[in-house]
Formats: C-alpha cells, structure tokens, sequence
C-alpha cells in the first residue's frame, strides 16, 4: 500500500465537509465535534482539517467530556495516515480503537456490473417515493445490531416492526428531501417492498462515500450487499463522481469489494468507549 498524500487530503475534506449539512459544528483545538441537528444517525468528532500538530489524550478528553454534556456518543473517527497520533491519544483517554480498510474505486477499474442475487430479488436505486424506502431506512439498524457476515436470526418480523422507530414520516421525508436534492443516493435489494439489503451514498463534488451497507441477518450470504454496492457504485460513476471510497467492516469484506475494482489506501479508524463502559 502506497501513501497517496493528495487523494487522502481530498477525503480530508469530503470528511469535513459532508457532516456539515446536517450538524452543528463545534471547534475544539485540534479537533472537531459534530452534533447532529435533528434526527438521524449522531455524528462524531474528528481532526480538525488541516491541523497541523500532534492531538493528546487531554484533547480527547475534553471533547468526551463535552460529548457526554451533549448526551451524544463519544464516538471520533479520523484516517490513521492523516492522524497518526490520534490513535495512541484515543487509547489513552480509554477509548477503543476499531480498525477498517479505507479503500478507493481504482479510476480504471472496469464499470462493476450488478450482480443478480441467487433469490432473484431486484437492486435499484431508491426513488424518493419508492415504497421500499421505509425498509431501506430502516434494515442497516438490524444489521449493525448483527455484525458481521454469519446468517442471523432477524427477519422480515423484525424489520417490520422497527420501521416504525426508524422511518416515521419525519424520517421518511428528510430522506426523501436528500434524494430530491442531490444529497444522498439510496439503493436497495427489494423482495417486493421490502429491502433486504440497503446503503448509500453522499457526494460532495465530485467526491462520494459509500456507507451504511447492511444486509437483514436472516437474508445475508445471498449476494445482497455485494449487488448493492455494484448499483451504488455504478450510479456514482455514471453521475460523474471521480473519487469513489468506502470503509471495509474487515479484511475479508475488503476482499469482496476489491472484486468490483476498490483498492485499499489506508486505514479508517473508529474509536468509542468499550462495551465495560
């Protein structure tokens, strides 16, 4: 893996940038607290762009204690090439560090052509309208309260009765308005309303991530999240993003997404508190 000073400062500022639109933000020296300003997945805090020094375990600190103040999670998330002090900092606040392949769609990689999952269920992108859109909200909680690749036990029951929760019509509305605007593009493996599998992803110039791709636990291992990834990937190239990246859940996901032309450039890191706290 080759360091790649001007690609990682262009996702140093698709980083800083992306929050903005839903977050207040706050400056704490060398880093920078996000709050999220409505509903929605909270934010993070994470280093403050173009600084240039070290970040200390009392830096950390002081935002945690203002993140608590919030009653927002004490969660930072930074690019360890970009912020190599960052790490030893977090763990010495007593925080725990999760590591992620950073990998980037190769600019000549072949257009990735959407797989059909073995079930026959459809990949599209999302309308705002689409009917599915509640489920696609909704089915990435399922999954990350699941991790991992193994068959769980949570199935359309269960999604079922969490869309209330997470695509109220509040939820259901601010996301169509993203789709409306440009903001986020969805896509969804649909078994007639329902996704079994959604993510998405938000462009910033020409400049895109692609996130929160999870599969319902009792549908994974079908090739939904891979066909998933494909349609968002092949939407972003096609509405001319030049700059395609995503975070890996490990090195083993890493490999499936190499199969449609990623490439890894450096490492994401998430840290929060652990599960004794």
């Amino acid at each position: 893996m080759t360091a790649e000073p001007a690609l990682l400062d262009r996702l140093e500022g698709f980083y800083d940038t992306v929050p903005r639109a839903g977050a207040r933000v706050e400056d704490h020296g060398p880093l920078t607290l996000f709050v999220r300003d409505g509903l929605g997945w909270p934010f993070y805090a994470r280093p403050a762009l173009g600084h240039p020094g070290p970040i200390s375990a009392d830096d950390v600190a002081r935002v945690r204690a203002r993140q608590r103040e919030l009653r927002v999670p004490e969660a930072f998330e930074w690019v360890h090439e970009t912020s190599p002090t960052l790490r030893a900092a977090a763990e010495d606040a007593g925080l725990e560090v999760h590591a992620h392949p950073l990998m980037v769609l190769d600019p000549d990689a072949p257009a990735p052509a959407v797989p059909a999952p073995a079930d026959g269920v459809s990949v599209r992108i999302l309308a705002a309208a689409d009917p599915a859109l509640p489920t696609a909200l909704t089915v990435p909680h399922l999954a990350f309260a699941d991790p991992g690749t193994r068959i769980g036990t949570a199935g359309t029951t269960a999604l079922t009765a969490l869309v209330p929760l997470h695509a109220d019509r509040a939820a259901i509305e601010r996301a169509a308005g993203r789709i409306l605007a440009g903001l986020t593009v969805f896509a969804a493996a649909v078994d007639g309303t329902t996704s079994l599998c959604a993510g998405q992803y938000n462009p910033v110039g020409e400049v895109c991530e692609i996130v929160g791709i999870g599969t319902l636990p009792s549908a994974r291992r079908r090739g939904h999240a891979l066909a998933v990834t494909a349609a968002l990937v092949q939407d972003a190239v096609t509405n001319g993003m030049r700059t395609v990246f995503l975070s890996a859940g490990d090195d083993d996901v890493a490999r499936l997404y190499a199969r449609l032309g990623f490439r890894r450039v450096g490492t994401a890191l998430i840290a929060e508190p652990g599960p004794a706290h």
